[in-house]
């Protein structure tokens, strides 16, 4: 099995450098998917209320019988639940749906600026870590500004922003941003979802180079520029070889190239954290 390195967070807590990606994964067949990522080695997983899977993620953490204490749980509050109130009321269902008492890391899953209330949510949070119920906790989406408000606002740095960050949106002003405030940077879409670059010049020649496959490559170029990827997949080959990134390195060169593939409309959707509203 491979073994995975680790990411310190702010708060002094451990994260894999590699996680698992559940959406849309549920029933019975996402019980089994990620069930499945436990065996191949993955002890992050990343959940979300809104993806409505938590009830199968947790199901699959116990039927894995790896210990609790070896698996990371994630999951993410909705935009309906940014009220102070609200967000301690959706992490406890959270936690209920998982089945565990606690989460690991627990996010806030878009900062839905125009409803105004993330900041609120962030108390929450502060206070649910205070209280036990989650041991890290960050958000996701937010960009430097959403970032400055809530560290102003509760005196507490968010251990993790997950954003969305592949080749042909490699976010690397967010990364800069990240460096300078101590944050963690975790990738949704990883690998770029149905534009994925593996055909770009840039990752089949490394990947030739290295006698490994594309997906390989962009996800160690992740590794390599300081971000814990979050790749998904239910296919159990495909899972084995997303988690073997860590027996090989690209040069210096090969990362430029690849972080060089960045497009100016790069976005999978349009998902701008300052437009985009997620309830």
């Amino acid at each position: 099995m491979t073994e995975i390195p680790t990411r310190t967070l702010n708060d002094g807590n451990v994260l894999p450098a590699i996680g698992f990606g559940t959406y849309p994964l549920d029933g019975s067949e996402g019980v089994e998917a990620v069930t499945s990522a436990l065996r191949a080695g993955y002890r992050l997983l990343d959940t979300a209320v809104n993806y409505g899977n938590e009830q199968a993620v947790g199901e699959a953490v116990r039927r894995s019988g790896i210990p609790r204490d070896q698996i990371q749980l994630t999951s993410k509050i909705p935009g309906r639940d940014h009220g102070y109130d609200e967000a301690i009321a959706s992490v406890r269902g959270s936690l209920q749906r998982l089945g565990t008492d606690y989460l690991d890391l627990q996010l806030i899953h878009w900062p839905n600026p125009r409803i105004g209330k993330y900041v609120e949510a962030w108390k929450a949070l502060v206070q649910l870590q205070r209280d036990g119920l989650v041991r890290s906790i960050g958000v996701s989406n937010f960009t430097e500004r959403h970032l400055r408000t809530v560290m102003h606002e509760s005196g507490v740095v968010p251990a993790v922003n997950q954003i969305e960050l592949h080749p042909y949106f490699p976010q690397i002003g967010m990364l800069e941003v990240h460096h300078t405030l101590g944050i963690q940077t975790e990738s949704w879409s990883p690998l770029g979802k149905r534009q994925a670059p593996f055909t770009e010049p840039a990752v089949v020649a490394p990947a030739q180079r290295l006698g490994v496959d594309p997906a390989q490559v962009i996800l160690r170029w992740q590794y390599q520029i300081g971000s814990i990827p979050i790749p998904k997949s239910a296919d159990p080959q495909r899972q084995a070889s997303n988690i073997d990134i860590f027996s090989f390195q690209l040069t210096d060169g090969e990362v430029a190239a690849i972080s060089a593939l960045g497009r100016p409309d790069g976005r999978l959707f349009g998902g701008d954290p300052d437009t985009h509203e997620e309830m």
